[in-house]
């Protein structure tokens, strides 16, 4: 199916407006729960960085039409998608929403756009990442995965402790044959929307096995001779392991994921939550949730307008 027309929201007319016309970040949200918190906390940080281009955010049809009218009275596009499911196996995925999040998908359709970075919704922005819009065209970036969360425990990759991240802190055994490929995490990525591209995700999918990491696992293949490794210096990864040194929890990089628990549900007691850094980014997430300077009704914008037609 074609995409649907989008009417994009107002900005400020500057001598970048063509171009910025043509590229935007991009989340995606699914179901009634609390992560459209997550949502309005990355379109606040992308606003207190003054990035110069828009939040488009890929919506299931089971987001509710409050939800909606929160992101777009915070400035987003609004864009419904449809659900895109593997076929049928008896896969048992890592986590069971995963399954999910192969609707990601859908965003490759998105051909109004040139370039677009995804961002998972659970991500916060410290600092201006704009220049990434101008890497090479024709590439797949992403960001390199840490096999500390216990997702991977079935690996052995965390059994013995083995980072792609820091390869020489744990050798890899000889006596288990190749190292494992290098393995990007897909909640972070910069790509161009390509309507061939698109069809041809939607159509591998259906011939391909699904596997434990869902759309992670299926783009790491599907891209696996296309991506290059570009943000491990702007990317911190706050596992419930916390295997990486405290020192490379540095808030002069420029972006935050925090799984032990969402900031926005943080109460001190999760498994590893307790330590002062973490209670210090989750602080840091919620002084940008709460900055109501950075709403976008106080910037006297016009808000976003919604796409209600499904991709």
């Amino acid at each position: 199916m074609s995409p649907p027309h989008i009417i994009t929201a107002a900005t400020t007319v500057t001598d970048d407006q063509p171009k910025a016309a043509k590229r935007a970040f991009v989340t995606f949200l699914v179901g009634n729960g609390d992560y459209v918190k997550g949502v309005v906390g990355l379109a606040k940080g992308l606003r207190k960085v003054k990035t110069m281009y828009p939040l488009v955010v890929a919506v299931l049809p089971d987001v509710p039409e409050q939800h909606r009218n929160i992101l777009i009275a915070q400035g987003c596009i609004v864009r419904e998608i449809a659900p895109v499911y593997p076929p049928k196996n008896q896969t048992q995925f890592a986590m069971a929403y995963y399954v999910i999040n192969y609707s990601k998908l859908r965003i490759w359709a998105f051909e109004e756009y040139e370039k677009m970075i995804y961002l998972d919704g659970d991500i916060q922005v410290f600092q201006n990442i704009d220049h990434l819009f101008d890497l090479p065209n024709n590439y797949f970036y992403a960001v390199m995965d840490c096999y500390c969360e216990a997702s991977w425990r079935h690996t052995r990759q965390y059994q013995i402790g083995y980072c792609q991240q820091c390869p020489d802190k744990v050798q890899w055994p000889s006596n288990f044959g190749s190292k494992p490929p290098l393995y990007f995490n897909a909640g972070m990525f910069v790509y161009e929307p390509n309507m061939a591209t698109y069809h041809d995700l939607l159509q591998k999918l259906q011939v391909t096995e699904p596997t434990s990491f869902a759309e992670h696992d299926f783009l790491n293949m599907y891209f696996n001779d296309k991506y290059k490794f570009q943000f491990l210096m702007f990317t911190i990864l706050c596992w419930p392991c916390y295997g990486v040194p405290l020192r490379m929890l540095n808030l002069k990089r420029s972006k935050l994921f925090i799984t032990g628990s969402k900031p926005w549900r943080y109460t001190g007691v999760e498994q590893n939550m307790q330590r002062e850094d973490i209670k210090m980014l989750v602080k840091k997430w919620w002084d940008v949730y709460e900055d109501e300077s950075l709403d976008y009704k106080k910037l006297g914008l016009t808000p976003g307008i919604s796409a209600s037609h499904a991709a």
